[in-house]
């Protein structure tokens, strides 16, 4: 085992560029240095819009107004620090913006508690800051987070240690707390008047949806049960409230291996009483259960009397429409994509989203904005073509639909065009630096094709120019695994690096090869929910073996110089990967994988329990014949494994273990720590890091001349 601090592989990296200079044509620094916006919002009055741009590090609010909507910097946080900006909101008069600066909100654990990627002996805050639409001085209002601003833009309501706070939204006093409920509150949700506050109460086997009203009064509890209640969204008029059910905890043990339904259902209930009625339940099917893409159940009460929300029912994750008072849901969106990052309109007529859906057959590996009003089924694609666009918002006057954009080669930007359709106008594009490579960027390639159990398969190619007649090549697994990558740039900032990453191998020669096995989405339910995947077979890891065999009969690619990397997710299939085909994958890089699923799992200790799981003894050697762990002895393969120390969404003693495994079976093994970064690489530099490392690696173990 070897173990190399950055400036080492540094070192590597300088050694080994002359064995690939006739490649490189741009720095991975340079590709890396486009500007990422996130957290699109409008206000429900007037033309006002604003984002997050991360600029290298420096994240910052970002605002605009039509007609011209001619961007103006808003804050002014000037460091690499790792601060990420969320929860961004413009109250609905236009005159305040509101965000959270600080946590780790994409992780699986602790997203609240502050990341400090600078090692500072004075740990940050996570923090509510407000700021004039205008200009003007900001002001920390308060350590919290989740704010949300009522209707009348002169209050914050958040959540600081689980309970409800409350705040003037010009910091003008001191927040307090605004009332006490046992329990973890969350979900704030202001009625349209602003004189009320629903929320959700996790009790842990339970969770109610309350109703506040004044200090002087009761929380109102809504249709209390053993059940767990969530979602709630208010009426246009204030009275009644539409939220989601599913069952509490408990129940006789159950198998592990066996699929089942997930129960759902829909109840709306009368705010003054407090009495609901069940107005829909998800059919008893696979597909029927609890949607488990991008905004859950999406529900929101429309304009009109209709209730709309998100289903898998039919094997895609579709809109519906159902009328306040019940009756059969209309299916909105009826064609086979998924509908995702959904909004509604301010007026509540219309919903918003980007799906994967458009006249080009290569559009199922895209996605475009898309509009339907929410009670009829006339879906509308807004931008059609071979760009991407994604996270639309209607501006609160209904004249304008701004988005995100980007093109293979363009990174993401604020893009607006007319509701009415028209011809969208890129933002900030004075942001992009002079020095990204924009037009040496390839176009990734629509690749399909089928695992050994026929399931079908996508991927997108990178293919260098020039160069060797037969190149090393590469297999790049996303994370989550609920995750498409896409023909172009990513709407995600973690897998934007990993676009740029594989954009910057291409460019130095490698054939990459980005891999969409089954659980990701965008290809249905069965792509997404197959039998046997992950923990419980790794039925998945057959589409990533079946790629590199792919790979291996093109005729440009070398056969025995095929490696294969990804982080998160990506990271256990690379680890599994290597272990249980070497011959196959000549290298690896391990970026904070999975490696033993027995320490993922809960429940699997049943010693004190009379009733036992039925499957138990089998689910245990399914899950360790399912973890990289379990082949160790057939891992030949060098492998660089990367980690941060501060990782909130796979426990940094992953990689732990592995390394001491690894390193008593004497595989070749180099590892790369990142000190007090999370998952998500929020310090810039540290990206540059683990890009680089990657990079470096492959190159001296896949280029290199052999000795």
């Amino acid at each position: 085992m070897k173990t190399f601090p950055f400036f080492c592989l540094t070192i590597g990296l300088l050694l080994s560029q002359t064995l690939t200079l006739h490649a490189q044509t741009f720095s991975f620094e340079a590709v890396k240095g486009y500007p990422f916006p996130t957290e699109l919002t409008s206000s429900a009055q007037g033309s006002r819009i604003a984002w997050a741009f991360d600029e290298q590090g420096k994240r910052n609010v970002y605002v605009a107004q039509g007609p011209d909507f001619s961007p103006r910097k808003l804050t002014s946080f000037n460091n690499d620090d790792g601060q990420e900006i969320t929860s961004l909101s413009v109250s609905n008069d236009g005159k305040w913006v509101v965000f959270v600066r600080g946590g780790d909100h994409g992780s699986n654990w602790d997203d609240e508690l502050p990341v400090n990627t600078t090692s500072s002996p004075v740990s940050p805050k996570v923090q509510i800051w407000s700021f004039p639409f205008d200009g003007g001085e900001g002001k920390a209002i308060a350590e919290g987070d989740a704010p949300v601003i009522s209707p009348k833009s002169d209050r914050i309501a958040f959540v600081k240690g689980g309970q409800v706070w409350i705040a003037p939204v010009d910091g003008s006093s001191a927040a307090k707390a605004l009332f006490t409920a046992r329990g973890t509150n969350s979900s704030l949700e202001w009625s349209p008047d602003g004189s009320k506050l629903a929320f959700v109460c996790d009790r842990k086997d339970h969770s109610f949806v309350g109703v506040f009203t004044s200090e002087n009064a009761p929380i109102n509890w809504i249709a209390p049960s053993f059940a767990n209640d969530e979602s709630p969204r208010w009426s246009p008029d204030g009275k009644r409230i539409v939220f989601v059910r599913t069952p509490g905890s408990g129940g006789a043990p159950d198998s592990i291996l066996v699929r089942r339904h997930r129960p759902w259902s829909i109840w709306t209930a009368d705010v003054a009483s407090g009495l609901a009625t069940q107005l829909w339940q998800a059919p008893k099917t696979l597909a029927g259960s609890v949607p488990t893409t991008h905004g859950g159940f999406n529900l929101h009460w429309a304009a009109g009397g209709r209730i709309v929300f998100l289903s898998y029912q039919d094997g895609w994750p579709h809109l519906y429409s159902l009328a306040a008072t019940g009756g059969t849901p209309l299916l909105l969106t009826p064609t086979p994509f998924m509908a995702e990052h959904i909004t509604l309109s301010h007026d509540r007529k219309w919903l918003v989203f980007s799906g994967n859906t458009g006249p080009d057959k290569l559009d199922i590996d895209r996605r475009h904005v898309v509009r339907v009003p929410v009670d009829k089924a006339a879906m509308e694609v807004l931008t059609p073509g071979s760009g991407l666009e994604w996270m639309p918002v209607v501006t609160g006057d209904g004249s304008t639909v701004a988005m995100i954009s980007a093109t293979a080669q363009r990174p993401p930007l604020p893009t607006v065009m007319a509701f009415t359709k028209g011809s969208p106008k890129i933002l900030a594009q004075n942001l992009v630096p002079a020095n990204f490579p924009q037009n040496q960027l390839v176009t990734p390639k629509q690749v399909i094709f089928k695992a050994p159990d026929g399931m079908t398969v996508h991927g997108q190619l990178f293919e260098p120019a020039g160069g060797a007649a037969r190149k090393p090549a590469l297999i790049y697994v996303h994370g989550g695994p609920p995750r498409q990558m896409l023909l172009g740039w990513n709407y995600s900032d973690y897998y934007a690096n990993s676009y740029a990453l594989n954009q910057y191998l291409a460019s130095q020669g490698f054939v990459v090869l980005s891999v969409n096995y089954r659980l990701g989405i965008g290809y249905g339910y069965e792509f997404h929910q197959p039998a046997n995947g992950g923990a419980v077979g790794a039925s998945e890891y057959q589409d990533v073996k079946a790629a590199a065999l792919w790979l291996a009969e093109q005729p440009q690619v070398d056969a025995a110089k095929i490696g294969i990397y990804g982080g998160s997710y990506g990271g256990y299939l690379t680890a599994l990967a290597l272990a249980r085909d070497s011959k196959l994958f000549a290298a690896g890089v391990d970026i904070h994988g999975v490696h033993d699923w027995s320490q993922q799992r809960n429940g699997s200790s049943q010693t004190e329990r009379v009733e036992k799981i039925p499957d138990l003894q089998q689910a245990n050697k399914v899950v360790y014949e399912s973890s990289p762990i379990s082949s160790i002895k057939t891992w030949t393969s060098p492998v660089l494994i990367i980690h941060g120390d501060d990782d909130r969404n796979v426990r940094f003693s992953q990689s732990t273990d592995l390394v001491r495994r690894l390193d008593k079976q004497g595989v070749p093994m180099e590892t790369l720590v990142i000190v007090d970064d999370t998952h998500h690489w929020m310090k810039h530099t540290n990206a540059l890091k683990m890009g680089t490392a990657t990079a470096d690696f492959f190159k001296r173990k896949l280029m290199a001349p052999k000795q």
